[in-house]
């Protein structure tokens, strides 16, 4: 099956399995919801099917209380902003000012977001989390770039930018060319090095949502903005890093990317998938060039489709798929649970069939 199929069939399945307003945590504002939706979204965009667009629009204004604000948005929580993303097309498609409120509460909350001393923003205001972690960078990067390109907010774009250069120098490992889980400022995090404040492995799907983040920020800036390649730069060079702990044999990453003798690790689908993702969006903006590259891509999607389960009724699965998961030791990554059609697992692998289609499928 082409990846535009596997799309549709993917989108298909869930869409039997979850009334819009039930995708879980119900009720709640969240980017479980909101990657898997903008995975949704891509795939109305690749076929024209509206009915992903309304299965979108409908999960959103199921939230919405009388104010026209969401009934459960964390705005302590970059988590919790991410689902913004979904409301720019909405706004624009309807013209409801109800859209637009929510992508103004967020901006008011991204305005005034709790920074270490250095600037960069907390993951979560907890009071005990004083850190960055790498996913922040998908989950409030596009969102608050696109507001500012859309609402003549053009300072959002030098704070986006703070954001991934304090990732970029404080979480990179120069050996490696890979990106720690999370870094602390303060060093005082249980996991955080004494010396460094880096957390202490490279899990998987965390660089995929920075990778991710590059592109997706880059593709959104004007070019007339000074610090735009930058992003495209370290995106870049963080696939190139990426490329060296691909599994020969199977096309896939780990869920610990360096541990790639270790037993205990295990094939994880939705870092594959992103890290997939990204690198169709590089291939289409000129990035790479796809004679180099497309070796590459293509073992990672033969081994992406190695993790879906097919059943009847035209049933799709998405499995080997991590839950969510905060920062820890090896144990810890190497024992967090698999799922099957997780919804950010779900959402990652349609981000990337959409891509992927985009620049492969016509071959």
């Amino acid at each position: 099956m082409t990846a535009r199929e596997l799309a549709i069939l993917s989108c298909e399945t869930m869409m039997k399995k979850f009334e819009a307003k039930d995708l879980p945590p119900i009720r709640k504002f969240h980017y479980h919801q909101g990657v898997f939706l903008s995975g949704m979204l891509h795939t109305y965009h690749l076929t024209g099917d509206e009915r992903y667009y309304q299965y979108a629009k409908d999960w959103v204004d199921s939230l919405l209380g009388e104010d026209g604000l969401p009934c459960d948005m964390d705005t302590t929580a970059l988590d919790d902003l991410q689902p913004g993303i979904l409301l720019y097309e909405m706004y624009e498609k309807s013209g409801d000012d109800r859209y637009k409120r929510i992508l103004d509460k967020i901006i008011y909350h991204i305005d005034r977001w709790p920074k270490s001393e250095e600037g960069g923003f907390f993951h979560k205001d907890n009071g005990r989390s004083a850190n960055m972690w790498l996913d922040g960078m998908y989950m409030g990067g596009p969102v608050t770039v696109e507001y500012g390109v859309r609402f003549n907010r053009t300072d959002l774009f030098d704070e986006v930018h703070k954001q991934m250069s304090l990732m970029r120098d404080r979480i990179t490992d120069n050996e490696t060319g890979l990106m720690y889980h999370a870094y602390d400022q303060t060093k005082k995090a249980v996991w955080a090095d004494k010396e460094t404040g880096r957390a202490p492995h490279f899990w998987g799907r965390a660089m995929g949502w920075y990778a991710v983040a590059m592109f997706e920020i880059a593709e959104l800036l004007p070019k007339s903005y000074a610090k735009r390649e930058e992003f495209i730069e370290k995106g870049k060079e963080l696939l190139e890093a990426l490329f060296k702990y691909q599994d020969e044999k199977t096309g896939l990453w780990y869920q610990v990317i360096d541990k790639t003798r270790d037993a205990e690790n295990w094939h994880e689908t939705s870092c594959s998938c992103l890290f997939l993702y990204a690198l169709c969006m590089a291939i289409r903006m000129g990035v790479f060039e796809k004679n180099k590259v497309q070796s590459i891509a293509v073992k990672a999607f033969e081994g992406i489709k190695t993790k879906l389960i097919f059943g009847e009724d035209n049933y799709l699965g998405v499995g080997g798929v991590c839950i969510g998961t905060g920062v820890g030791d090896l144990p810890h990554y190497y024992g967090r649970p698999r799922s099957e059609n997780d919804l950010h697992g779900v959402g990652a692998f349609l981000l990337m069939a959409c891509e992927y289609s985009a620049v492969f499928d016509n071959e």
